[in-house]
Protein backbone atom coordinates (compact mmCIF):
# COMPACT_ATOMS: atom_id res chain seq x y z
CA UNK A 1 0.00 0.00 0.00
CA UNK A 2 1.02 3.31 -0.92
CA UNK A 3 0.40 6.00 1.77
CA UNK A 4 -1.15 9.39 0.00
CA UNK A 5 0.41 12.28 0.19
CA UNK A 6 -0.75 15.17 2.00
CA UNK A 7 2.11 17.53 0.72
CA UNK A 8 0.22 20.40 -1.59
CA UNK A 9 -3.10 19.46 -0.34
CA UNK A 10 -4.56 22.98 1.36
CA UNK A 11 -8.15 22.09 1.74
CA UNK A 12 -8.94 20.52 5.59
CA UNK A 13 -11.53 18.34 3.73
CA UNK A 14 -9.29 16.89 1.28
CA UNK A 15 -6.41 16.51 4.28
CA UNK A 16 -9.25 14.67 6.42
CA UNK A 17 -10.23 12.48 3.37
CA UNK A 18 -6.46 11.82 2.28
CA UNK A 19 -5.99 10.53 5.99
CA UNK A 20 -8.88 8.17 6.69
CA UNK A 21 -7.94 6.69 3.32
CA UNK A 22 -3.97 6.17 4.56
CA UNK A 23 -5.49 5.03 7.70
CA UNK A 24 -7.86 2.39 6.21
CA UNK A 25 -5.61 1.19 3.76
CA UNK A 26 -3.08 0.68 6.84
CA UNK A 27 -6.01 -1.31 9.17
CA UNK A 28 -5.60 1.47 11.21
CA UNK A 29 -9.38 3.08 11.23
CA UNK A 30 -10.29 5.63 14.24
CA UNK A 31 -14.04 6.27 13.39
CA UNK A 32 -15.61 3.72 11.36
CA UNK A 33 -15.28 0.06 11.54
CA UNK A 34 -11.80 -0.16 8.83
CA UNK A 35 -14.32 -2.14 5.59
CA UNK A 36 -12.77 -0.54 3.03
CA UNK A 37 -15.69 1.14 1.36
CA UNK A 38 -17.05 4.70 0.57
CA UNK A 39 -19.46 5.13 3.17
CA UNK A 40 -17.06 3.44 5.86
CA UNK A 41 -14.48 6.22 4.38
CA UNK A 42 -17.16 9.03 4.84
CA UNK A 43 -17.00 8.16 8.32
CA UNK A 44 -13.97 7.72 8.97
CA UNK A 45 -13.09 11.11 7.62
CA UNK A 46 -16.04 13.06 9.33
CA UNK A 47 -17.25 14.37 6.20
CA UNK A 48 -20.97 13.59 4.44
CA UNK A 49 -20.80 10.44 1.84
CA UNK A 50 -22.03 13.09 -1.09
CA UNK A 51 -18.88 14.90 -0.80
CA UNK A 52 -17.10 11.72 -1.32
CA UNK A 53 -19.18 11.04 -4.28
CA UNK A 54 -19.89 14.63 -6.02
CA UNK A 55 -17.37 16.79 -4.81
CA UNK A 56 -14.19 14.99 -4.68
CA UNK A 57 -14.50 12.21 -6.78
CA UNK A 58 -10.71 12.05 -7.96
CA UNK A 59 -10.05 10.78 -4.02
CA UNK A 60 -13.32 8.59 -4.15
CA UNK A 61 -11.53 6.92 -7.50
CA UNK A 62 -8.36 6.95 -5.79
CA UNK A 63 -9.28 5.07 -2.94
CA UNK A 64 -11.00 2.65 -5.05
CA UNK A 65 -8.36 2.05 -7.31
CA UNK A 66 -6.47 1.44 -4.02
CA UNK A 67 -8.54 -1.16 -2.42
CA UNK A 68 -8.64 -2.76 -6.12
CA UNK A 69 -4.98 -3.47 -6.01
CA UNK A 70 -4.76 -4.34 -2.08
CA UNK A 71 -7.77 -6.97 -3.08
CA UNK A 72 -5.22 -8.38 -5.62
CA UNK A 73 -2.54 -8.26 -3.70
CA UNK A 74 -4.61 -10.05 -0.81
CA UNK A 75 -5.89 -12.45 -3.27
CA UNK A 76 -2.32 -12.78 -4.58
CA UNK A 77 -0.89 -13.99 -1.28
CA UNK A 78 -4.10 -15.91 -0.53
CA UNK A 79 -2.90 -17.95 -3.63
CA UNK A 80 0.72 -18.23 -2.61
CA UNK A 81 -0.32 -19.70 0.78
CA UNK A 82 -2.90 -22.41 -0.82
CA UNK A 83 0.56 -23.50 -2.87
CA UNK A 84 2.85 -23.16 -0.10
CA UNK A 85 0.11 -25.52 1.67
CA UNK A 86 0.08 -28.24 -1.30
CA UNK A 87 3.80 -28.02 -1.57
CA UNK A 88 3.91 -29.12 2.33
CA UNK A 89 1.22 -31.85 1.78
CA UNK A 90 3.07 -33.24 -1.13
CA UNK A 91 6.40 -33.05 0.34
CA UNK A 92 5.21 -35.26 3.12
CA UNK A 93 3.49 -37.58 0.71
CA UNK A 94 6.81 -37.66 -0.83
CA UNK A 95 8.88 -38.41 2.92
CA UNK A 96 6.11 -41.32 3.29
CA UNK A 97 6.77 -42.89 -0.05
CA UNK A 98 10.67 -42.36 0.56
CA UNK A 99 10.18 -44.33 3.81
CA UNK A 100 8.11 -47.40 2.47
CA UNK A 101 10.27 -47.42 -0.38
CA UNK A 102 13.95 -47.45 2.01
CA UNK A 103 12.03 -50.22 4.33
CA UNK A 104 11.54 -51.90 0.63
CA UNK A 105 14.90 -52.19 -0.04
CA UNK A 106 15.79 -53.18 3.17
CA UNK A 107 13.67 -56.56 2.89
CA UNK A 108 15.07 -56.87 -1.04
CA UNK A 109 18.91 -56.22 0.60
CA UNK A 110 18.14 -59.19 2.88
CA UNK A 111 16.54 -61.31 0.07
CA UNK A 112 19.76 -60.79 -1.98
CA UNK A 113 22.65 -61.67 0.76
CA UNK A 114 20.41 -64.88 1.82
CA UNK A 115 20.34 -65.79 -2.01
CA UNK A 116 23.77 -64.87 -2.19
CA UNK A 117 24.53 -67.50 0.72
CA UNK A 118 22.95 -69.62 -0.84
CA UNK A 119 24.38 -69.56 -3.86
CA UNK A 120 27.61 -69.64 -2.42
CA UNK A 121 26.97 -73.21 -0.11
CA UNK A 122 25.96 -74.71 -3.67
CA UNK A 123 28.43 -74.09 -5.70
CA UNK A 124 31.09 -74.79 -2.77
CA UNK A 125 29.61 -77.68 -1.60
CA UNK A 126 30.69 -81.15 -0.70
CA UNK A 127 28.06 -83.76 -1.62
CA UNK A 128 28.02 -84.47 2.07
CA UNK A 129 28.19 -80.92 3.59
CA UNK A 130 25.84 -79.49 1.33
CA UNK A 131 22.28 -78.32 3.46
CA UNK A 132 20.45 -76.91 0.08
CA UNK A 133 19.55 -79.20 -2.52
CA UNK A 134 19.18 -78.44 -5.91
CA UNK A 135 15.73 -79.63 -7.73
CA UNK A 136 16.12 -81.06 -11.30
CA UNK A 137 15.04 -78.29 -14.52
CA UNK A 138 12.27 -80.55 -16.57
CA UNK A 139 10.56 -78.99 -18.90
CA UNK A 140 7.68 -77.93 -18.76
CA UNK A 141 5.18 -79.21 -21.69
CA UNK A 142 3.39 -75.72 -23.13
CA UNK A 143 -0.21 -76.24 -22.25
Amino acid sequence: MNALSLAGETDPVRRDIIAAINRLLAGTPRRSRGRLNISQLAVEADVKRWRLTHQHTDLKDRFQAEITHAETKQAAIIRSADDYEDLKRKHADLNRHCRDLERRLAVYAAALNQLALENAALTDRDADAAKVRTLPRGRRPIP
